[in-house]
């Protein structure tokens, strides 16, 4: 919200309305809505105190009141002010009123009801008090009778003159306005006429809240007590009063009709008795229409319009009378019956369907029968809402919707003759009594009716199939009670319908019914799969399911699932013993279906008894998918092969991972098949090659051979040749086999295959093909190079040139045969592990070191010269005196040098180093070694430092310096930075490490650089050294250290040095605190003439903080000067008094023209006795009244009493003089001069303070004075 709300309200359930100081906003609680502003607030209700706001019924019209203060000439009486605010149009009325409220009411000719306003005000004008009331219709009707705008008065009793109206309550019930006031009177007044009904007060206390009390027709309100009060309309008696007390007939007369309230009955009566006499039939049926509580609604009012003569033409009065009752409202029964008499007779039918949709009609079992006999529907209508009961099924019963009697009958509690029902409807509809009879065994509480009546009724008749449809669809529960009907209906079926008693078995709804007594019913009608079904002993179950002709072949398959394992493979075996050919199958399918509950070694045993192999191969290939049973999988490999499914044998034998590899190999063997791939399967996937290629081979079965290695598995070829081999097979068809294959031979296992039996040279051709062919592959030349190296045909060629081979497998090949190859191999490979190995086995240190050298790795240095190398020793000797001297590349020199470092070998590095550095020309001039040298000696061998720095000049001089300094070694990092020229590093050294400031001050003579002056300035500062610093500071031309300078400058009392330091700074800085010292120096050393002159020269100095700070140290002849610069009079006159110029300071203080300076300066001039300045300035100080006391008080203190009368007696003819004046001067008088009292008291009598001046008397015991104040 962009404004505080000030006053909220529910204006309906569901919507809030708010307040603001400018506008009001309506807020839903439905939704997630923000506040909608709805309107501005109109000028006369601003600084008005809200107490209302409401909305009409359709949200259409919104008013809002509020409250001011009264008028000035009657300020208690509350003003009241009104805004009005259509919704549709937008538009705003303002008003005067206190209290409003929103009414509907109906207009006679208009079916709308009209929207009223009702406002209350009361105001004064010329003096006069106006109270009103006002009803006016809002949202005129265009061409529909509207209400007409009522005002009445108020009338406030003489005690409740400012009394005025705070709430307003329509009662739509009783059509009554409901006014409330502050003080808590109640107007009543009636909403149509605006006539005055009631008044009284019903509250002691102020009245600040109402609302609807919309049951009662009354109101609710709060008084400031709290109490809640509840006011409504008293029925019994509100007529008669109306009638009798305000003499009001007419209002009294429309109370009674609109509320339907007692007490206007005789009127009522009398009235009508008027217009009928009057033969105003229509005013008297609307009079009777609306006669409160019914009273004329009577057979003799029906009668009275009947007994009138109707002229032709003219519509009957009876007519007139039921068409006003009819636009009322509804029909009693009696008028009901009576007007339906007339339309019935006339055949306008649509008239009685619609009153009766319309619902103006009060249905009685009269009315039914008299419109039964034109339309039975309609008729039923009527029965239904009479309660007519027995009429409403008998009825149902005729249009034969015996459902509807069931549902009806449970809807009213009517319990009809079912039974009769059942066989009347039996009798012309039999499907229709099933239905009856199935909505009977669904009603709540049971079936009225036994089923077994129902049964024997349906029997009788000879409807078998609706008494079966009956009992299946009511024995649907399956209970153990309905076991007699469960059985009845099966034998019915048995005997009769045979397809339908199997149907009802197959859905498996019964379980209770006399199962032998079905099973042999079963058997008679030839339904064997049902009686095996129901059978229980296994003779009779072994009798019957022979008949497999009859038996469905699936449904016997699923009953042997309903067997136990033992009677299960009976049957199965009966079958086999009857039909083996014929019922293969079926056992078959039975086993595959129940292999696990009746074992699959049983039905594996089952087959072999008969001999079966075709049986084990049908039941065993469907499980094997399932099976990982090895036994399984062979059985079924050797059923395959002795039924000849040689196909299926070679996919099994190819697929499955189960069977037993080796028992299924010899069998493949002994069973010699004219197909070898179930073989080649078997050996290929469990690795029995070599008895594949004996079994092959020796059979002559070498186009299998050739043909397993080309096609199958080329990869298995190594064995192949490896077992030919050893069945000494030709080498012409091994060579040409293995040629056949070529690329696709896995090359390593080849080879391994050969060399296992010393035939490796066999393999050269082969060798020397793929490689002609450009094969990279590593077997391929590993197994090359080693026919070379055992050729000894140039193998160091080989080996340095090829770049294919695998340095490992080949140098290890090597090593027995020549070690120098070994370690060709590995240099090739970078085999660490293995060259060092080697070497160190064969003593070949120098390779060694000199492939360290080369390799440049970390890992290897950090092995090869880790302590627990035992040849660690050696390796570094080599290293040192070959390979590095014999290295050119500084990368290699940087990873040894490197390694020599993290192995933690000072003393080996600097020997490695000074090899180097100091020996090969190579490396003389190496920045990063000429460092490590040097740093190496700085931590392993100090001693030698000052040496390398004199014989090396490319090294890191900042750097080395600073390690030097970190180890101590202060004249060696001094040396360094002077021989690089860094001076201030060097004089650092001197100044903090050696800490010899001659010498550091000796060091900057000689380099006369500023940064060297400044360390030194800084260094002779901390030691208290201030002027030489000074001198140093001066000399480095250093500004940035003032404040430290002037600091010890202080306190070492050196002002004159100071000054020519600050002369120094100003000119490179403007700083106030170098401005300021500088005046503060010239004043410590004398130099006033200095100050002046540089008080007028441009300058930066805080110059009141200079004056106040030379003020506080006593250099008053330097603060007066500043003083006087600035025009700080204040300050320029205590300062003069400090100097005892009297003269001056009261010219000071004048100018100042300050109470506090004026004492001061007043005060000195007293202490020093110079009276004449001291009463100037006194002067100034006593027009001040609070300052005169204490004027006083000092003069009289230091006893300087004449010098203080004449002070105030000079004060009396100030311009400015006050009675403290007059009054302090008589108080002196008293004490001091008692012969000028009774005068001064005389002439200035006026001007006294009395009360003081009799208190100072009485002290001082003046009676004949104090007598005179008195008086």
């Amino acid at each position: 919200m962009p404004e505080q709300v000030v006053f909220w309200k529910w204006i309906t359930p569901k919507l809030l309305g708010l307040v603001t100081q400018t506008s009001v906003y309506h807020w839903s609680i439905e939704g997630d809505s923000e506040p909608a502003k709805m309107f501005d607030r109109t000028a006369n209700l601003a600084n008005n105190q809200i107490i209302n706001y409401r909305c009409d019924p359709a949200e259409k019209w919104l008013v809002l009141i509020g409250i001011a203060p009264g008028a000035p000439e009657r300020p208690q009486l509350v003003k009241g002010n009104m805004q009005l605010f259509s919704v549709d149009q937008q538009r705003s009325q303002a008003l005067e009123a206190h209290a409003a409220s929103f009414a509907t009411f109906k207009v006679v000719g208009n079916e709308n009801p009209s929207t009223l306003i009702c406002f209350a005000s009361k105001t004064t004008n010329a003096g006069q008090i106006t109270s009103k009331l006002h009803v006016i219709e809002l949202g005129a009707q265009p061409g529909k009778p509207g209400f007409s705008k009522k005002q009445a008065d108020l009338f406030f009793p003489p005690d409740f003159q400012d009394d005025f109206p705070v709430a307003m309550q329509v009662s739509q019930k009783y059509g009554l306005i409901y006014v409330i006031t502050k003080l808590g009177l109640l107007f009543v007044y009636d909403l149509e006429t605006a006539a005055a009904v009631y008044r009284n007060r019903i509250s002691p206390d102020p009245i600040f809240l109402t609302a609807e009390s919309s049951s009662t027709g009354g109101f609710y309100a709060i008084n400031r007590r709290g109490q809640v009060l509840h006011a409504t309309v008293n029925d019994a008696t509100v007529v008669p009063f109306v009638s009798g007390q305000l003499n009001n007939l007419e209002l009294a007369v429309n109370l009674a009709k609109r509320a339907n309230l007692p007490g206007a009955e005789n009127l009522v009566v009398q009235r009508f008795q008027e217009l009928f006499a009057q033969t105003k039939y229509k005013e008297a049926a609307e009079l009777a229409a609306e006669s409160p509580q019914g009273l004329l609604r009577t057979p003799v009012t029906v009668a009275k319009f009947q007994s009138v003569p109707v002229q032709a033409g003219q519509t009957p009065p009876l007519l007139q009378y039921f068409g006003t009752l009819l636009t009322r409202g509804k029909l009693n029964a009696f008028e009901s019956l009576e007007l339906s008499r007339l339309v019935v007779n006339q055949n306008k039918k649509n008239l009685l369907e619609n009153w009766l949709a319309e619902d103006k009609l009060e249905c009685s079992e009269e009315l039914g029968d008299l419109v039964k006999t034109v339309d039975n529907d309609l008729a039923l209508k009527i029965y239904i809402k009479a309660r007519a009961t027995p009429k409403v099924v008998a009825a149902f019963a005729e249009r034969r919707e015996f459902d509807k009697i069931l549902i009806y009958s449970k809807q009213v509690g009517y319990t009809p003759d079912y039974l009769f029902l059942l066989q009347t409807i039996l009798r012309t509809d039999p499907q229709g009594a099933v239905n009856f009879a199935l909505m009977m065994s669904q009603m709540e509480g049971g079936c009225p009716v036994d089923y077994n009546t129902i049964t024997d009724l349906f029997l009788q008749r000879n409807t078998k199939r609706e008494a079966t449809a009956f009992l299946l669809d009511v024995l649907k529960p399956n209970l153990p009670e309905h076991a007699f009907l469960q059985t009845k209906v099966l034998e019915i079926n048995l005997v009769t319908y045979p397809n339908v008693a199997d149907a009802i078995l197959a859905n498996g709804m019964f379980s209770h019914y006399d199962r032998p007594r079905i099973a042999q019913l079963c058997e008679k009608a030839g339904l064997y799969l049902r009686a095996l079904q129901h059978y229980a002993e296994l003779p009779d179950i072994k009798r019957v399911i022979v008949n497999t002709h009859a038996i469905e072949p699936q449904a016997l398959v699923e009953f042997f699932g309903t067997l136990s394992r033992e009677w299960a493979l009976e049957c199965m075996k009966d079958l086999l013993l009857v039909n083996l050919r014929g019922n293969l199958q079926i056992v078959v399918q039975a086993a595959k279906e129940y292999s696990e509950q009746l074992g699959v070694d049983a039905c594996i045993k089952l087959f072999e008894q008969f001999k079966s192999y075709e049986g084990l191969y049908f039941f065993l290939g469907s499980y094997l998918s399932s099976s990982e049973d090895p036994d399984i999988h062979f059985k079924y490999i050797e059923a395959a092969a002795r039924t000849g499914q040689i196909k299926e044998v070679e996919r099994v034998t190819r697929e499955s991972n189960f069977y037993d590899a080796e028992k299924t190999k010899n069998f493949l063997m002994e069973a010699k098949l004219p197909d070898a791939r179930t073989l080649i399967n078997v050996c290929d996937r469990f690795g029995f090659m070599p008895d594949l290629t004996h079994y092959l081979y020796t059979n002559n079965m070498l186009r299998y051979i050739e043909g397993y290695v080309q096609k199958v598995n080329p990869g298995n070829a190594p064995l192949v040749v490896g077992q030919l081999l050893d069945d000494e097979c030709p080498e012409d068809f091994v060579k040409g086999l293995i040629l056949s294959v070529r690329s696709l031979l896995p090359v390593e296992p080849l080879v391994d295959e050969c060399e296992k039996r010393n035939r490796l040279r066999l393999l050269t051709q082969f060798l020397e093909h793929l490689v002609s062919e450009g094969s990279q592959d590593v077997h391929v030349h590993n197994a090359l190079g080693k026919t070379i190296i055992d050729s000894n045909n140039n193998p160091e060629h080989f080996l340095t040139t090829n770049p294919f081979y695998d340095s490992r497998v080949v140098g290890k090949y090597c090593e027995k045969r020549d070690p120098t190859l070994a370690v060709v191999a590995y240099r090739r490979g970078q085999c660490d592990e293995e060259l060092i190995n080697v070497t160190n086995k064969n003593s070949l240190f120098k390779l060694q070191a000199r492939y360290a050298v080369e390799r440049m790795d970390g890992d290897l240095w950090d092995k090869v010269l880790q302590p627990e190398n035992e040849y660690r020793r050696q390796l570094i000797d080599q290293v040192v005196s070959t390979a590095l001297p014999e290295s050119k590349s500084p990368e290699q020199v940087s990873a040894a040098v490197k390694a020599f470092m993290t192995a933690d070998l000072p003393h080996e590095l600097i020997e490695l180093l000074e090899k180097i550095v100091l020996q090969n020309s190579a490396f003389r001039g190496n920045f990063n070694l000429q460092n490590l040298l040097i740093l190496t000696a700085i931590k392993a061998d100090p001693s030698r430092v000052m040496d390398y720095l004199n014989r090396l000049d490319n090294f890191d001089g900042p750097a080395v310096g600073e390690v030097a300094v970190d180890a101590q070694l202060f004249e060696e990092a001094f040396a360094i930075f002077k021989k690089f020229n860094l001076n201030v590093q060097a004089v650092n050294v001197l100044l903090d490490n050696i800490r010899s400031i001659e010498r550091a001050e000796e060091f900057a003579f000689r380099v006369e650089e500023d940064a060297v002056w400044s360390q030194v300035a800084k260094a002779q500062l901390r030691e208290g050294l201030v002027s030489e610093a000074i001198e140093s500071f001066i000399r480095a031309d250093d500004a940035a250290h003032f404040l430290d300078v002037i600091r010890a400058a202080e306190e070492a009392n050196v002002y004159n040095d100071l000054v020519k330091y600050l002369l120094m700074v100003r000119q490179k800085a403007r700083e106030p605190k170098v401005d300021g010292e500088l005046i503060f120096a010239y004043a410590k050393i004398d130099r006033l003439s200095d100050i002046e002159e540089f008080i007028l020269m441009p300058n930066v100095a805080n110059l009141q903080n200079v004056g106040d700070r030379l003020y506080d140290e006593e250099l008053y002849e330097a603060a007066k000067i500043i003083y006087a610069f600035i025009s700080n009079w204040a300050k320029l006159a205590v300062t003069l008094v400090k100097l005892k110029q009297f003269q001056g300071a009261v010219d000071a203080a004048r100018k100042a023209n300050s109470a506090k300076t004026w004492k001061e300066v007043c005060f000195a001039c007293v202490d020093a006795k110079e009276f004449r300045l001291a009463q100037i300035c006194g002067l100034n100080i006593i027009v001040q009244v609070d300052d005169l006391e204490e004027v006083s008080e000092y003069y009289q203190n230091r006893g300087c009493f004449n010098e203080l009368i004449a002070l105030t007696e000079s004060g009396l003819g100030l311009e400015r003089a006050h009675m403290g004046i007059f009054t302090e001067l008589g108080v002196l008088y008293a004490r001091y001069r008692h012969e000028k009292l009774m005068e001064h008291i005389k002439l200035f009598s006026t001007r006294l303070n009395i009360p003081k001046l009799i208190q100072a008397c009485d002290e001082q015991q003046h009676w004949k004075e104090l007598t005179y104040l008195y008086i």
